[in-house]
């Protein structure tokens, strides 16, 4: 059997071909998927992305999902894990009347909900405002916050305690020096340019600055529920799409692989909807 694991981040496994933006780890193919996917045709038997597909625009989702059909061998097997809108829509109804009838817990909880819905796709700095939540000392509902975000959450947590720690035993970093900043426009031509950029731009500079985040990949270009992932998952030629959750699989031995759930147990990504579906099988015309 071969597998693909695109847009892996630090979540793979040695028996699977691992793909990420830049290399996270030993055996990790750097590659832009927005490129396409690097490999021939009818290639793999399973391919799974989880928390990707979000990242590509309404129009692009579509070349990218037929790009996963072209490497699937017929009968072969497409995992796709993505923000589950309707489970999210769900909970801030719910969380938007509890705040209203005046629960304090919920107050808290809706704040978090508008947070998880809408900075991931507005933010113009990496982390943006979820990651200042996540990092303040005591999380007034941090039960709710973890039951709603998983590992991924828990991982910041402990990285803004770290961070906090650190800030309290490290001294104050000076101020670069004049003849650091000389060292480093003789030596650095990035530094340079970006020197000579924000002398061009002037306010602007924060514009680019900005512009470069937003097309980094990092932003939410598209949202999807088990309608709308369906859909598109059989428009591009797939069929028998199931929605499926983190433990369960068309793939044989899925839970052995702990991409979608811990050692433990714990689901990683607890606010998504799991999809899978099949690519048909070639005729024999």
């Amino acid at each position: 059997m071969k597998y693909l694991n695109l847009g892996c981040g630090y979540r793979f496994h040695p028996k699977w071909t691992n793909v990420d933006f830049t290399s996270t780890g030993e055996g990790v193919i750097a590659h832009n998927l927005t490129q396409g996917i690097p490999f021939p045709d009818n290639f793999f038997h399973v391919v799974y992305h989880s928390h990707v597909l979000e990242h590509f625009s309404k129009g692009s989702a579509k070349a990218f999902i037929e790009e996963c059909y072209r490497v699937l061998h017929p009968q072969g097997i497409l995992r796709v894990v993505v923000p589950d809108l309707e489970q999210l829509a769900h909970v801030y109804l719910h969380a938007l009347n509890e705040a209203i009838a005046g629960s304090d817990q919920w107050a808290h909880n809706y704040e978090w909900i508008l947070l998880e819905m809408y900075d991931q796709t507005v933010r113009n700095y990496s982390g943006g405002e979820m990651a200042a939540y996540l990092f303040q000392e005591h999380i007034p509902n941090q039960e709710f916050v973890l039951t709603r975000s998983g590992t991924e959450a828990k991982n910041l947590r402990e990285i803004g305690r770290l961070h906090r720690q650190a800030n309290q035993i490290a001294p104050k970093a000076k101020p670069e020096g004049l003849l650091k900043k000389l060292h480093r426009f003789v030596v650095s031509p990035s530094y340079r340019r970006e020197l000579l950029l924000k002398f061009l731009l002037g306010e602007e500079y924060n514009a680019l600055q900005i512009g470069r985040f937003r097309q980094s990949g990092e932003v939410h270009q598209w949202m999807y529920d088990r309608y709308s992932l369906t859909t598109l998952l059989e428009k591009c030629g797939f069929e028998k799409t199931v929605v499926q959750d983190a433990t369960t699989s068309y793939i044989t031995g899925w839970v052995d692989f702990h991409l979608d759930t811990e050692p433990g147990g714990m689901i990683y990504k607890p606010d998504s909807i799991f999809v899978e579906a099949i690519k048909p099988a070639i005729s024999q015309s």
